[in-house]
């Protein structure tokens, strides 16, 4: 079993509650000391040269797999993605032995996305100690990394943190990022932080986490600084929760009519995959506030500093 972090430091990457806010502004910090890297003609560094990283993914994924993946070569690390549909988990091999076999193959940071919550500290409960377990993502529960490029993101275009409106809009019942970008923009000790959507799918109980509730869209939008739209899980849903998209687009959809609600200067965002006409129009996603693609780029350097620190190789001020 692994060991207990150092304070201050990083050793797995679960979920934002317990990061702490240094740490929090440390890795925030270490991604804008990569963002050039990302952009020169020779997207390198040597910081992770000799380490070995596994993409353990049970679900889809584009933007989450490819910057992991993207992220560990940029850091010179040698990546592997298991394929995990054609792995030996398909003929009845337990998540402990597949952990024991790559262990055996002696890599050093396992990055995981799975159905089930719990399932990347799983992996993290049951590690060797010098391996370190990156969760890209376990049922609803959490999404660390993809709260942190968000909050990179905002950060990036207001530094304010402090004095922002940000209001979180859609299917928050099923979504693990609303759950880590909650967190992550509380530590960030964000000024308002707003939930709005369906009562249908707004868990219970929202309140008790600082955050104000609306089931009302051009409520929840009123002179915000930062708009997150979340995309309609339909393939989690029993049922029961909408009427139909359609219904949902022309009650709850991000539109130009209510971005106008918001500041002059709003950023509109979105994790992604997009629906559009259902939780955003295309004219939104694609127009001049948005800064959705801008998120998916910053998602490499912000899980490249959450590979580094993890594995404690932090990038000297220089390389900064």
């Amino acid at each position: 079993m692994s060991p207990a972090p150092a304070p201050g430091r990083l050793h797995h990457l679960l979920q934002i509650e317990g990061l702490g806010r240094e740490l929090l502004f440390q890795l925030l910090d270490t991604a804008e000391s990569f963002l050039p890297v990302t952009q020169r003609a020779v997207k390198k560094v040597p910081l992770l040269r000799g380490k070995t990283v596994v993409n353990l993914f049970f679900e889809p994924s584009t933007r989450t797999r490819m910057t992991f993946e993207l992220a560990a070569e940029r850091l010179s690390a040698d990546v592997f993605s298991l394929d995990v549909a054609h792995s030996s988990t398909k003929k009845g091999e337990t998540l402990l032995d597949t952990l024991r076999n790559l262990e055996a193959m002696q890599m050093d940071l396992l990055v995981v996305r799975h159905p089930l919550s719990g399932a990347a500290a799983f992996f993290a409960a049951h590690a060797a100690p010098h391996v370190r377990v990156l969760n890209a993502g376990d049922g609803r529960h959490a999404h660390p990394t993809q709260a942190l490029l968000d909050l990179f993101t905002i950060r990036r275009h207001r530094p304010d943190l402090g004095e922002l409106r940000v209001a979180i809009l859609g299917d928050v019942l099923h979504s693990r990022v609303a759950r880590s970008q909650i967190a992550a923009l509380r530590l960030a000790g964000v000024r308002e932080i707003r939930v709005g959507g369906p009562r249908t799918l707004l868990p219970p109980a929202l309140e008790s986490l600082g955050v104000q509730v609306f089931d009302c869209v051009e409520q929840a939008l009123a002179d915000v600084d930062v708009i997150i739209t979340l995309r309609l899980q339909q393939e989690r849903m029993q049922g029961g929760h909408l009427p139909s998209t359609a219904e949902y687009f022309r009650r709850f959809g991000l539109t130009e009519q209510r971005l106008r609600r918001a500041s002059p200067e709003a950023i509109v965002m979105h994790p992604g995959p997009i629906n559009r006409g259902v939780e955003i129009a295309s004219e939104v996603a694609d127009g001049e506030r948005s800064v959705i693609l801008e998120q998916v780029s910053n998602g490499v350097a912000v899980r490249m500093a959450v590979m580094a620190l993890a594995l404690g190789a932090e990038p000297a001020p220089a390389e900064a």
